[in-house]
C-alpha cells in the first residue's frame, strides 16, 4: 500500500501531490478528448449533407462531386482531430488562437489545391442569369420563365424581417405583463396559450385560406406574416415571461425608487436583462419565416410574391432532372443567411435558459 502523503517528508510529499496532479490532468485530457471525437462523429451525419450540397453546387453533376466531396472529407476530418487536440492540450488563449489560425488556413490551402480544379462558379449563374428555366428548357410548371432570385429573396427577408420584429415586440410585452402584473383570468390566459401553441399548423390551412380571401389578404406578403405571427405567439410569449421571471423585482423596484418612471425601468433596467432571450426569440423567428414553405405555397400565388423556399421548389420541379447542381447551388444560397445569423448569434444562443413558469 501506498504510504499516507502525511507521513512522507516535504520533497516526498511535493512529488507525491504533482503525480497525482498529473494523473488528474491526463484523465481530464483523456475524457474532453473521446468528448470531442464524439461530437465530430456524431455530427458526421449532419455536416457530411451539407458538404455535399456545396460541393455539387461547385463542381456540377459529374463523377468530380464525389472526387471533390470525398478528398474535402479527408482534409477536413483530420483538421477537425487536430482542432480537438488543439483545444484540449493547449491552455494559453493566445498561442492556441494563433495555431487554430494557422490550421484553418493550412486547411483552406490544401482544400484549394487538392480541390481546386475541379471546382466552377457555372452553377451560380442564377445569381445573375433571370430567365435560367428557359435556358434549361425545363417543364413549364409555373410558365417557364422564373422571377430574378434577388426578389425572391427579398421577400423572404421582408417576411422574416417583418414578423421577427413583431414576434419579438409582442412577445416582449405580453410576457412582460404576464410576469408583473396579477389580474382576472391571467391563469386560463396562461392555459389558453399552451392550447393554441398545441395545434398542428396543418390543420388551420383550410380555415386560414378562407379568412384570407375574406379579408383581401390571399396572395399577399402581408396575410403570411400576419399568420406566422399568429402561430408563432404563444411560444415567444411563454419563452419571454420566463425570462422576466428571473429578473428580480427588487431591481426595478430600485430604479422607480430612484425616480425612475415604470417605462424607463423597464427600458433601461430590465430589458437589458433579458437580452438573451430577446435575441433567442428574434433568431427563431426570423428562422421560422426564413424557411417558411406550407402557408407560403398555400396563400402565394404570383411569382412576383415568390419566397426563396418557393423559388426552390419551383425549381426542384423544373429542372432537377436536367441540372441537379443548379439546384444545389440555390440550396446553399438559401442556406447562407441561416448560417451567418447563427455564427452571429450562437454565444448568446448557447448562454440561453428560461426561467420557470410561474402559474
Amino acid at each position: 500500500m501506498d504510504a499516507s502523503p502525511t507521513t512522507l517528508a516535504a520533497p516526498a510529499q511535493r512529488e507525491y501531490w504533482d503525480r497525482l496532479a498529473a494523473k488528474g490532468r491526463s484523465r481530464r485530457r483523456a475524457t474532453t478528448a473521446f468528448l470531442y471525437a464524439v461530437l465530430v462523429l456524431g455530427s458526421l451525419p449532419i455536416v457530411v449533407p451539407y458538404l455535399w450540397l456545396f460541393t455539387v453546387s461547385v463542381s456540377g453533376r459529374t463523377g468530380a462531386t464525389t472526387v471533390v466531396l470525398w478528398r474535402t472529407l479527408a482534409i477536413l476530418l483530420p483538421a477537425l482531430l487536430a482542432w480537438s487536440i488543439l483545444r484540449v492540450t493547449i491552455a494559453d488563449a493566445k498561442r492556441l488562437m494563433r495555431l487554430e489560425l494557422a490550421l484553418g488556413v493550412v486547411t483552406l490551402i490544401a482544400i484549394a489545391v487538392i480541390t481546386g480544379p475541379y471546382l466552377h462558379a457555372q452553377n451560380w449563374r442564377f445569381l445573375w442569369n433571370k430567365n435560367i428555366a428557359d435556358d434549361l428548357k425545363g417543364a413549364s410548371g409555373v410558365g417557364g420563365t422564373y422571377p430574378s432570385v434577388w426578389s425572391a429573396f427579398a421577400n423572404s427577408l421582408i417576411l422574416a424581417v417583418v414578423q421577427m420584429m413583431l414576434v419579438v415586440t409582442v412577445a416582449t410585452l405580453a410576457g412582460y405583463y404576464l410576469s408583473r402584473f396579477d389580474f382576472r383570468g391571467r391563469a386560463g390566459y396562461l392555459r389558453g396559450l399552451l392550447i393554441l401553441h398545441a395545434f398542428p399548423a396543418m390543420t388551420l390551412i383550410i380555415p386560414i385560406f378562407l379568412l384570407m380571401h375574406w379579408i383581401g389578404l390571399l396572395d399577399t406578403l402581408t396575410g403570411v406574416i400576419l399568420v406566422i405571427v399568429a402561430l408563432e405567439l404563444p411560444f415567444a410569449i411563454f419563452v419571454m415571461k420566463g425570462f422576466f421571471d428571473a429578473v428580480p423585482w427588487d431591481i426595478e423596484m430600485s430604479a422607480l425608487t430612484d425616480g425612475a418612471t415604470r417605462r424607463q425601468a423597464f427600458f433601461l433596467v430590465v430589458l437589458p436583462q433579458v437580452k438573451v432571450g430577446l435575441i433567442a426569440v428574434g433568431v427563431f423567428a426570423f428562422l421560422r419565416g426564413w424557411e417558411e414553405y406550407v402557408f407560403v405555397r398555400t396563400l402565394l400565388f404570383e411569382k412576383a410574391n415568390w419566397t426563396m423556399s418557393l423559388y426552390l421548389y419551383w425549381m426542384y420541379e423544373d429542372v432537377m432532372g436536367t441540372d441537379y447542381a443548379l439546384v444545389s447551388a440555390i440550396g446553399v444560397f438559401y442556406v447562407l443567411p441561416s448560417v451567418i445569423l447563427y455564427t452571429a448569434c450562437q454565444k448568446y444562443l448557447t448562454q440561453m435558459t428560461v426561467g420557470g413558469i410561474k402559474g
